[in-house]
C-alpha cells in the first residue's frame, strides 16, 4: 500500500484524508476523493478521479488504506497539467500579445469547453483577476488557481 512513500508523505496524507471523515469512522466519501486529491496539491481530472476510484458509487465510503493506492496513481497521473502548459493554451487567447487576455473570451472557455465550471464558479476563480478593461493577466491568475508558492518557472 505504501512502500512508494515517505513516512512523512504518509503522515500528510493521512492528517488530510482525516479532514474528511465526517462521521467518526476513518472514511471518506467515495465522492469526495477529488477533495483529498486537491488538498493534497494534486490537481486532477474529473476523467482522473474516475479512473482511481474505480467506478466505486459516490456514497461509498473509502479507507485510508483504500485511499492511498488512489493518491499514488493520482500522482502519478499524466493527465495534471504543468503551468506551462496552461499559459502555453492560453496564449492563445492573447491576441496584443502582451500576458492578458479578454475575461469575457476566459469566462466563455471555462463555462463551454472542457470540464465545465457555473457561471459562480468561473466568478469566483476571476474575483480579484480582472483590470479595469476588462483583462486578466493569465499567468497570474493560473499561478492563483494552481497555488504554486514559487512564482519562478
Amino acid at each position: 500500500m505504501t512502500q512508494n512513500f515517505s513516512q512523512d508523505e504518509i503522515d500528510e496524507c493521512k492528517d488530510t484524508f482525516c479532514l474528511f471523515d465526517r462521521k467518526g469512522d476513518s472514511c471518506c466519501a467515495a465522492e469526495q476523493v477529488g477533495d483529498v486529491l486537491r488538498a493534497l496539491n494534486l490537481n486532477p481530472t474529473l476523467d482522473t478521479i474516475k479512473k482511481v476510484c474505480g467506478g466505486k458509487d459516490k456514497h461509498c465510503r473509502i479507507t485510508f488504506e483504500q485511499f492511498m493506492p488512489m493518491y499514488g496513481d493520482a500522482d502519478r497521473s499524466k493527465d495534471q497539467g504543468t503551468l506551462d502548459d496552461y499559459l502555453e493554451g492560453l496564449k492563445v487567447f492573447d491576441k496584443e500579445n502582451n500576458g492578458e487576455i479578454s475575461s469575457a473570451e476566459l469566462r466563455h472557455v471555462l463555462t463551454n469547453l472542457g470540464e465545465r465550471l457555473s457561471e459562480d464558479e468561473v466568478e469566483a476563480c476571476l474575483a480579484g483577476f480582472e483590470d479595469a478593461s476588462g483583462n486578466v493577466c493569465y499567468e497570474d491568475w493560473c499561478k492563483h488557481i494552481m497555488k504554486l508558492p514559487d512564482y519562478a518557472n
